[in-house]
């Protein structure tokens, strides 16, 4: 409890003498989430890591996708782009390769990446894009009023499934680890300084830091509540010598979503080259692509087709 304890406070400490970047993340615009609503921790946890880890707001793009979390997006400093439904990740991978000289960080729920979007997902894990992703899982299509998602809970009924979902949920942080990424993580938004300590090492990650969070969701998800989650959570950090660049043990401890839920980070590779480092044509270009745009006479390649 005191080593904790002392973490918190060294957190604290940290963050007021870092006070004026952190302030540059808070803006006026009034929030419109539920009362308790998961996404309110998410945040909070997001912008100590970010000015933990020294990044300023004029360095940051987020990419948001529809649905509750991207009602975050004019709620936070920084560039922020509101794509289409399940298309936060193709944006922030194009923003990331054209400027690897800022953090692309992109943000999706349940419906939008496992079913919407989720080819995007599997090949941003297969490439490996410098970029962080945090997929929002409540369990539900909160925006649209409690319809059932991949990963609602079978037999609970929701908008639209009375009689109770009859598939079974998918289990996202165990579809990605198959896909053999370079990060993977899992947190729960009822846990600000938990999320904030893996937001910092997926934002020190190289290449796709894929981060879920466990989210509540005061308003349409009755299943899985706070309680529900306080019963059931445990810590990479209490197991015993838990190795974080083993693939299998990590499939291992995320496959049991009922009795024990393990948080941290599952998985990491911190060798692997990321996508832009394979890129043969950009090594040793020291420009990015972005810096590379310019206007190009064309008269001459018209006069070819005449």
């Amino acid at each position: 409890m005191m080593k904790k304890t002392n973490e918190t406070e060294n957190m604290i400490k940290n963050l007021s003498e870092r006070k004026d970047t952190y302030l540059r993340y808070e803006n006026e615009e009034v929030i419109t989430w539920c009362n308790g609503c998961g996404n309110y921790g998410i945040q909070n946890a997001l912008k100590r890591a970010l000015t933990l880890e020294g990044f300023e707001p004029d360095k940051i793009l987020y990419c948001f996708d529809i649905g509750c979390n991207g009602n975050g997006s004019d709620k936070i400093g920084g560039y922020t782009f509101h794509g289409l439904h399940g298309r936060s990740i193709s944006a922030a991978a194009g923003a990331c390769i054209a400027n690897p000289n800022i953090k692309v960080i992109a943000s999706g729920g349940d419906g939008a990446t496992m079913s919407e979007g989720i080819n995007h997902l599997v090949h941003a894990v297969r490439n490996d894009y410098p970029m962080l992703f945090i997929l929002h899982n409540n369990h539900n299509y909160g925006l649209t009023t409690g319809q059932a998602s991949a990963t609602t809970p079978k037999g609970f009924p929701m908008n639209g499934s009375p009689d109770g979902v009859i598939p079974e949920p998918m289990n996202p942080i165990e579809f990605v680890l198959g896909l053999n990424p370079s990060f993977a993580a899992r947190s729960f938004s009822g846990d600000i300084k938990h999320m904030t300590g893996v937001f910092r090492k997926a934002l020190k990650h190289k290449g796709f830091a894929f981060v879920e969070i466990l989210q509540v969701c005061p308003t349409y998800n009755r299943a899985t509540p706070q309680s529900w989650y306080r019963e059931r959570i445990k810590y990479v950090d209490d197991l015993k010598n838990y190795n974080a660049n083993n693939l299998k043990k990590a499939r291992e401890i995320v496959e049991d979503f009922e009795k024990n839920i393990y948080l941290g980070v599952v998985y990491q590779d911190e060798k692997r080259e990321n996508f832009m480092d394979k890129l043969q044509n950009r090594k040793n270009i020291k420009t990015a692509s972005i810096d590379e745009v310019k206007n190009f006479p064309i008269e001459n390649l018209l006069k070819a087709f005449e």
